[in-house]
């Protein structure tokens, strides 16, 4: 029976303790800590009375901003994708986010949809209680070819088995069932139950063709993707990228073309470091990748030196935060990521600098939008043409300054990423920060991006947001017994 790691009733020491053990993979492999238990999964497949984010925080600093990164992180990482899809079969935008009970006491994957028709909300299904507050394991979420909603809950690591779900009926969150999917390892069938950093995409006649990470007995985060039918015989995964020691990856796909940014680890420096920023793309369903001009790459890349290279970070001795990439009317690809001279929070490592990478002229491109005050102040990118750019994205400080996240704005480009500027402050006087805005699959003007608030230095609640097209920010109440529930539109000048 597949079992999972749960945290005893402990104090918040004890508890930030286990949670950069698991963060940094420490646990991995090794004899649990005595304050650790087994605990089974739970399929819930009821009800939410509101949208609740997870809290979670990672890495305690020693120092006036308490943790590495922490706050409201129901839509965290950028490595996860999508949270969002629209389906124009039915006009709704089906998400899925990272919830909890009103302690933040366990991680909640919930469903949910939003009405283009009506401008409501289903009030969540929560789907399955992972037994964790790590938020690495959020869940995403995708549509086949026949209308059914696939919910894919991802791991950190080996310590904890990956779940994947099917909606019972097409165009339903009502009820689900687990999937005992497989996959080919050495030859072999086997469970195809762990999988970490999952970005997943429905292909047209094809299935699913899915990136995601396998952590290797050092520890090292190796990239690589794996196919399916039917999404429950996968293939065998195939590496791209082991560079060192090892990477994070970012995806976006568009009419079947699949493309892929990645960093890497440097060698013996650990995993705070991450530097350069590389991109392939496939559009035969991951049979062959090529570099931006056509190139054929021969996987696995195991050079830092290699054809993918679009910066070179590593010899400016600076960071490379990926963000979020999208592709334009012909399918080259925008990349949004923040260099930084190094991991710890604070203005030591200033300046934070939001930079898009295009390719134009037969080369790359970048050019920054602004900047803000934390690595981890995640946004996205949207071409709205072949010169119209945006980007939504707390860039604005917010009441915990130099932790995750901030006041969100809409930057603006009419030039195609040349220059910028701020269009619209979107959120000000908030409480908390807000982070981690996220863009949906095909994303409607009503519906444009969703994120999360939290407190970026204690446990605090976290409140679900969403904006429109024009900026309009509408907050998604955490308690409501409606089945269809009516967003509040905020009052950006009068916020609570």
């Amino acid at each position: 029976m597949i079992k999972y790691l749960e945290m005893k009733k402990r104090p918040i020491g004890a508890i930030c303790t286990f949670l950069w053990c698991l963060s940094t993979g420490v646990l991995s492999g090794q004899a649990l800590h005595p304050d650790l238990q087994y605990a089974e999964a739970e399929l819930i497949l009821k009800k939410a009375d509101g949208f609740k984010g997870i809290w979670y925080m990672n890495q305690p600093s020693n120092d006036e901003y308490v943790y590495k990164y922490s706050g409201g992180l129901a839509v965290y990482p950028a490595n996860h994708r999508p949270f969002a899809i629209y389906s124009k079969e039915v006009n709704k935008t089906f998400f899925c986010f990272g919830g909890t009970d009103d302690a933040n006491t366990t991680l909640l994957h919930n469903v949910s949809y939003f009405d283009h028709k009506t401008g409501k909300l289903a009030n969540p299904v929560i789907l399955l209680d992972k037994k964790t507050i790590d938020a690495h394991d959020n869940p995403v979420i995708s549509i086949d070819d026949q209308g059914y909603i696939w919910i894919f809950s991802t791991s950190h690591g080996v310590s904890r088995p990956s779940y994947i779900h099917k909606s019972k009926k097409p165009f339903d969150i009502a009820d689900f069932e687990t999937i005992k999917a497989t996959e080919i390892v050495n030859g072999k069938e086997v469970p195809f139950n762990n999988f970490s950093y999952f970005q997943v995409y429905p292909i047209k006649g094809k299935g699913f063709i899915a990136l995601f990470t396998k952590y290797n007995a050092a520890g090292h985060r190796v990239i690589g993707f794996n196919t399916t039918r039917d999404g429950v015989r996968w293939n065998e995964w195939k590496v791209l990228a082991h560079i060192q020691d090892g990477h994070y990856q970012i995806s976006a796909e568009s009419n079947g073309k699949v493309g892929v940014a990645f960093d890497y680890h440097p060698k013996g420096k650990g995993l705070n470091f991450r530097t350069n920023l590389h991109y392939l793309e496939t559009s035969d369903f991951g049979e062959t990748w090529q570099n931006i001009q056509g190139e054929q790459a021969q996987l696995p890349l195991s050079d830092a030196n290699n054809l993918a290279v679009v910066h070179d970070y590593a010899s400016e001795k600076r960071n490379c935060y990926l963000l979020d990439i999208t592709f334009d009317p012909q399918l080259k690809p925008a990349i949004l990521v923040i260099p930084s001279k190094g991991y710890e929070a604070g203005p030591a490592n200033n300046p934070r600098e939001w930079t898009v990478y295009r390719w134009k002229k037969n080369k790359w491109a970048h050019h920054v939008v602004t900047t803000s005050d934390s690595n981890y102040d995640m946004g996205s990118v949207y071409v709205e043409s072949g010169k119209v750019l945006k980007v939504i994205g707390p860039t604005v400080d917010g009441p915990q300054a130099y932790n995750p996240g901030g006041e969100v704005a809409m930057w603006l480009s009419k030039d195609g990423g040349a220059s910028w500027k701020k269009e619209k402050q979107m959120t000000q006087n908030s409480a908390m920060n807000h982070s981690y805005v996220r863009k949906p699959v095909d994303a409607r003007p009503d519906f444009y991006g969703i994120w999360a608030d939290g407190h970026g230095r204690k446990p605090s609640e976290s409140n679900l947001y969403f904006t429109n097209s024009k900026g309009q920010v509408y907050k998604l109440p955490r308690h409501s017994s409606e089945p269809m529930i009516t967003p509040e539109l905020l009052n950006v000048n009068n916020q609570e």
